[in-house]
């Protein structure tokens, strides 16, 4: 039996978020996504199960990836949930802050799906 691998994807944009989830699901049935629409929502979905990996966005209403990082580093419940960033922040600068503050990995938008793909499946052999 397979394990059952939880992904929470978290990001303001339906299409995007119904891209990433599509992209994970394309990966094989022992992946369960599920979906927030910003880190609020994310918060109240968090302790509903233990996750595997956070996708976050980091322009987000209410309350933004970077927050929502820094709440999961630290809770201890969810410090060493892995997170990958996936934004449309692309200079050095960002991605070196969403790296400092725990991220495991940044994506930049546009992405091709096997970087989502390939850097999820990295992430998992950690």
């Amino acid at each position: 039996m397979t394990e059952n691998i939880k992904i929470l994807i978290v990001e303001d944009s339906q299409s995007t978020r119904s891209m990433i989830r599509s992209i994970i699901e394309d990966m094989g049935e022992e992946y369960t996504v599920y979906e927030a629409e910003n880190g609020y929502e994310a918060l109240k979905i968090l302790p509903t199960e233990d996750f595997n990996i956070v996708v976050t966005d980091i322009n987000m209403p209410d309350i933004n990836g970077l927050e929502l990082i820094n709440f999961l580093r630290t809770t201890p419940r969810y410090k060493d949930t892995p997170v990958i960033i996936v934004s449309t922040e692309r200079t050095e600068k960002d991605i070196q802050r969403g790296l400092a503050l725990g991220a495991e990995a940044y994506i930049t938008k546009p992405f091709k799906p096997e970087e989502i793909q390939e850097t999820i499946n990295r992430v998992l052999q950690r």
